[in-house]
């Protein structure tokens, strides 16, 4: 029964998207802590834009925001192929494990340290090691829960939208309802971290703004990575056979033939 579940290619390749999935978002939300500047990354002067009344607005990003987009072409194809229930219970699986991972993270900060570990010698370029380490793993708890709620989110509104223009589109149209799930559920995502993490602490003219630049960096991404989804499904297609490929997306409207 094993060997036949392992060499069933539908079931291969949700194992494969599972785990991708899984540990994209794991190690997005690890690598968020740190920030930087899209504008130094590309080469250009800062952007030095105003809006809601904040000026000399730049594209100060999250690094976590480098594997988000993937996240989102992950879903869009699983859901092409398995179905929104299928995303759901993926995008729950990994919520569950990144609240798991920071549950470790935050014994592993509140561990005693060894003394060598935590002494700083300036002198010889050693830091502190513990403050380092609470630094890059130790996050607000606001923060975290922002970035919990706004994944699972807007995974259920990238699904929503997603099937709703399959409806209407059938088959056609793969790059619209590729795109307008993801421009619509990281609208969702750049509003809900920033509210919930920074509520109180900025003004929300402050985060208007802020999550106006993060949103506008995401929406450009889902354009670009739109023709890399069209890519991903036909082969995706051409390694399960036409045929598998056909009652797999019918399966994953609702229709088991037709």
């Amino acid at each position: 029964m094993i060997q036949s579940i392992i060499k069933d290619k539908p079931t291969r390749l949700f194992v494969f998207f599972t785990a991708f999935f899984v540990a994209n978002a794991l190690i997005a939300e690890c690598i968020g802590t740190k920030l930087f500047s899209l504008e130094k990354l590309l080469g250009t002067n800062p952007a030095n834009i105003s809006m809601f009344g904040q000026h000399g607005l730049a594209f100060t990003l999250t690094c976590g925001v480098l594997l988000w987009p993937l996240e989102f072409v992950m879903t869009d194809i699983i859901n092409e192929f398995y179905g929104p229930k299928a995303v759901r219970r993926i995008s729950f699986i990994a919520v569950g494990l990144i609240s798991y991972a920071f549950l470790m993270f935050y014994l592993a900060i509140h561990v005693p340290a060894a003394d060598f570990w935590v002494a700083s010698r300036k002198d010889q370029g050693i830091p502190d090691m513990q403050l380092a380490f609470d630094g890059i793993f130790g996050q607000g708890m606001r923060i975290i829960l922002g970035s919990l709620v706004a994944f699972l989110v807007s995974q259920i509104v990238d699904v929503t939208v997603f099937h709703k223009i399959k409806k209407r589109t059938g088959e056609k149209h793969v790059w619209l309802r590729a795109t307008g799930s993801t421009v619509v559920s990281q609208l969702v995502d750049s509003y809900i971290v920033l509210f919930i993490a920074f509520s109180g602490i900025f003004t929300w003219q402050q985060i208007l703004a802020i999550g106006m630049m993060n949103y506008t960096y995401k929406f450009l991404m889902a354009i670009i990575l739109t023709p890399v989804i069209i890519i991903v499904e036909k082969r995706i297609e051409k390694y399960l056979g036409h045929e598998v490929a056909r009652k797999m997306k019918l399966a994953a409207m609702g229709r088991e033939s037709e």
